[in-house]
């Protein structure tokens, strides 16, 4: 298949292109409107998206956009209800994908081509609590042997972005690049990174680890909207809107953030004439959002299952749920963050209100997953950090509360959906909640818990937690 070009490509020797891996609906919702605005506005034409997939499994999605020139409609959704639909051009290069990952890799060593970023989610990059990759994963390990033997095909993003650092530096050896994760992922940047320093000096490529260190950044970066996953229905909402028959079309939410740290190794667009904010650190920006409205999610996932319901929005309107949110976010999250250059409380509300929107049809069993990486990862460090300060976080103490009886429901085989969590051991679970104190048994666990594993203030902590966690559910249904 050729190169294909948008109406909006400027086809001249000097155009810069931004390749961006991973071709689902959020990068086609999220960094792809960004750099429309740009072009639309006229603010800045110099740069062309090309877009291509590591795995097979979007080829069908690469055919349609190519169709289509790469353009296709976005319906965006306000909290009370209201649509709206815009034509989205900015992709100007479709990569069809191929088992060697070819044109992918040729895209990427040219020299106009000066930043890559990617969307892979987060189990994508295969690291553990330790941020050590998990070399036991059978991709990741096929892509080790791939380098030593010289055969295979890469199919994780270390080894497709090792792939094109070997070309390029063969083919352009002094061309820079920047190296941008759009995954929501702590310290995105710095861990996508380090997590590609392993697997080079695993596969041998002192070289090349040498070569990465010099010539490319790799800044972190916060994203931020949701895009469910593009169902018939929204194609047949932009038709009956738009009178255009469009495959391609997807739905996100109408709130849209980008952070990203101005360490850009190789030029960039003029991004924050997009309404990118271009910061020096996005450290405050990436704990609102994990403690804000990641841990709330998950605190109105877990309670929304608790009480019976399907949906985030169904738990966000009811006022019991929805003030267990606002109590963590207020009484806990707010002290331990302040001072910051956001203002919380109107995040809270904001993040709350997006969760209300029941356009969105996001479900608790899809947000409720993962609570052994989210305990660690999302709320145990307002606990820390709160305790530290002389402060009992009882707000906070009910997340994981409600995670335990969640745990409890599980075990006795009374949710309405199954469990699904990268990390979880169900043997140990089962144990921990048959222990003659589960409570305690609960709070020991190290994996959850860290350095306050066993700390008798979380324990009571807990128990408290617990207490009033058992009153709500007699009342709750």
């Amino acid at each position: 298949m050729t190169r294909i070009a948008s109406p909006h490509e400027q086809d001249r020797a000097d155009s810069l292109t931004w390749l961006h891996i991973g071709a689902g609906s959020f990068h086609r919702a999220h960094q792809a409107v960004y750099l429309n605005s740009l072009r639309e506005s006229g603010a800045d034409r110099r740069w062309q998206l090309a877009l291509a997939n590591i795995r097979a499994d979007m080829s069908p999605l690469l055919d349609a956009l190519a169709r289509q020139q790469g353009q296709y409609t976005l319906e965006t959704v306000t909290p009370d209800g209201q649509r709206s639909y815009q034509r989205i051009g900015a992709i100007g290069r479709i990569l069809p994908w191929d088992e060697q990952l070819t044109q992918l890799t040729a895209a990427g060593a040219e020299e106009r081509t000066r930043i890559i970023s990617f969307t892979v989610t987060e189990g994508g990059y295969y690291l553990d609590h330790q941020y050590r990759l998990d070399t036991a994963n059978a991709d990741l390990a096929d892509d080790l042997r791939c380098a030593l033997d010289g055969s295979g095909a890469p199919r994780t993003i270390y080894g497709a972005i090792a792939a094109i650092l070997q070309a390029r530096s063969q083919s352009h050896p002094q061309a820079a690049l920047t190296l941008l994760n759009c995954d929501n992922l702590r310290h995105n940047g710095e861990r996508f990174r380090d997590g590609l320093r392993q697997f080079l000096v695993l596969r041998g490529e002192t070289a090349l680890v040498a070569w990465m260190e010099a010539h490319t950044t790799s800044p972190n970066a916060m994203v931020d909207r949701i895009t469910p996953r593009p169902t018939p229905a929204v194609a047949e909402r932009v038709k009956q809107a738009t009178g255009v028959d469009d495959p391609c079309a997807l739905m996100g939410e109408s709130f849209i953030q980008w952070v990203i740290e101005d360490d850009f190794k190789a030029g960039r667009p003029r991004l924050e004439a997009a309404g990118v904010e271009m910061v020096a650190s996005v450290l405050p920006y990436e704990e609102a959002k994990i403690r804000i409205l990641n841990a709330s999610h998950s605190c109105i996932a877990w309670a929304g299952t608790l009480a019976g319901l399907q949906y985030i929005h169904e738990g966000t309107l009811r006022a019991d749920i929805r003030q267990m949110a606002h109590d963590y976010v207020t009484q806990d999250v707010i002290p331990c963050l302040t001072p910051s250059p956001i203002d919380l409380a109107a995040y809270r509300d904001t993040t709350l209100a997006r969760f209300s929107n029941p356009a969105i049809q996001d479900t608790n069993q899809r947000v409720a997953a993962d609570g052994y990486s989210k305990i660690p990862g999302f709320i145990r460090p307002t606990l820390q950090e709160s305790l530290a300060a002389g402060r009992m976080p009882r707000a906070t103490a009910l997340l994981p509360a409600l995670f335990l009886v969640f745990l409890q429901r599980w075990n006795e085989g009374r949710l309405p959906y199954e469990y699904q969590d990268g990390i979880f051991d169900p043997v140990a679970a089962r144990s921990m909640l048959a222990a003659a104190d589960p409570v305690q048994a609960y709070c020991q666990d190290a994996v959850l818990w860290g350095e306050l594993a066993g700390d008798a203030r979380l324990v009571e902590l807990i128990r408290t937690a617990l207490q009033r966690l058992h009153q709500w559910l007699g009342q709750a249904r």
